[in-house]
């Protein structure tokens, strides 16, 4: 019987081919520019990854982090929607109205039209470009959708929290291929890494690539197959041993595509980024400990992920940094590698984190504070080894809470009646 769609838009799907003549020409064929593979997760939680001591195994996710450098202090936003914008703009979210954290199917908005996008910014300097996986920044309009933000090809779901077996939601198909609803069989995670490894494959190897590749694993609903659960005897709570079998899955997944790179010859040539979109949460039976707080909060659990970048011959292999880097630099780093001028109308919150990646020291960025969170009732600022938190804001019951996550990472010691001065500079 056929399934309603959760979005029935009079889509054309129009192919705008790039011409690329004389830019990459090289006598093996290799692009000048660096492919970038950007790799989000879905709700992972710190201490849900082998590297971080897990007793879920990711062996090809820590392969990637050992051959490149572990970004140990990476921020993103407490929600998925606000994440997934600061990284396609390198502006922070609360410049756009995304502060609120996600973006539901019956909702009116989207990713601005005025923003300029990664995806966007690099297509027009000649990149491949494809979206796999969750979307999450609006679906009323056709404006909002992949093809019209950048990207040559989506292939994924629109929305979050989809069935990982029937790609449904609230009851409708949410499962889509440049723009038409597709009703196909198989478990989610390893149909967009097999997409993945054939969209690489179909890729003019003489034309640079932007792969941004969104996994929905492992947020809910739980559910893997059997064979990725087997692995797991050891894990007694069914909850968590599902759990673990999605991180596994999706493991799997990211070694397919690296294997894929490496087989076609362009590993060398493509930078790696993996992050989660934001921390786990403990009733989804995401970890993170030791860090305090959860998904939805700005401690350091919810905004504090796993998150790494890899470029075998051109990064150093095992560096791990604390610099504190937040994903809205992901975008000014990643186009001035990719030879992109960040001159735009609107202006870039996002700085050039090479410097911490290619090392050798930790200096920070060229700023004075990370912005972590504005929404409503609350807020978070992070400035140097100082990270104030308020909640209750502007009303009788604002309480604030600092901690100096230099010697206290788990933010266990509330110092801000010892330190009222730097409370006031944050607040």
């Amino acid at each position: 019987m056929a399934r309603a769609c959760i979005l029935v838009l009079p889509i054309r799907v129009v192919a705008i081919g790039v011409a690329a003549i004389g830019l990459f020409a090289s006598c093996d064929a290799r692009p000048r520019q660096p492919n970038v593979l950007l790799i989000l997760a879905d709700d992972l939680g710190w201490n849900d990854v082998g590297y971080h001591g897990s007793e879920i195994r990711t062996p090809h996710l820590d392969a990637l982090a050992t051959e490149g450098v572990r970004l140990e202090s990476f921020y993103v936003q407490p929600y998925c929607s606000a994440t997934r914008a600061a990284l396609l703009t390198g502006r922070y979210p609360m410049r756009m109205g995304l502060q609120k954290g996600l973006i539901r199917p019956w909702e009116k908005d989207g990713l601005p039209l005025e923003e300029r996008t990664l995806a966007e910014a690099l297509k027009g300097a000649g990149y491949a470009t494809a979206v796999l996986g969750k979307w999450h920044l609006g679906a009323a309009r056709e404006a909002y959708l992949p093809l019209w933000r950048g990207f040559d090809h989506h292939y994924g779901h629109y929305n979050g929290a989809i069935d990982y077996f029937t790609h449904e939601l609230y009851g409708g198909l949410d499962w889509h291929r440049n723009g038409i609803a597709v009703d196909e069989e198989g478990y989610a995670t390893d149909l967009l890494a097999d997409e993945a490894v054939r969209w690489i494959r179909r890729v003019d190897p003489g034309r640079p690539f932007f792969l941004y590749l969104a996994f929905n694993a492992p947020h809910s609903p739980l559910q893997a197959p059997d064979v990725q659960r087997d692995r797991y005897p050891e894990i007694d709570d069914p909850r968590r041993r599902t759990y673990a079998a999605m991180v596994s899955a999706l493991d799997d997944g990211v070694g397919r595509i690296v294997a894929a790179l490496e087989e076609d010859g362009r590993l060398d040539d493509t930078i790696v980024v993996f992050a989660s979109d934001n921390g786990g949460h403990p009733k989804a039976e995401g970890d993170n400990t030791p860090l305090r707080g959860q998904k939805g909060n700005a401690y350091e659990g919810g905004i504090r992920v796993p998150a790494f970048v890899s470029w075998r011959g051109r990064l150093p292999a095992g560096r791990v940094t604390n610099v504190p880097i937040h994903v809205v630099d992901l975008y000014p780093t990643l186009l001035r590698l990719a030879g992109v001028s960040t001159e735009q109308t609107l202006p870039v919150d996002g700085r050039d984190m090479w410097p911490a990646l290619a090392g050798p020291g930790d200096d920070p960025l060229d700023r004075s504070e990370l912005l972590l969170d504005i929404s409503l009732g609350r807020g978070a600022i992070r400035d140097g080894e100082w990270k104030l938190l308020v909640l209750n804001r502007d009303t009788p019951s604002e309480v604030s809470e600092l901690y100096r996550l230099s010697n206290d990472p788990i933010e266990s010691r509330n110092l801000a009646g010892q330190r009222p001065d730097v409370v006031e500079r944050l607040r």
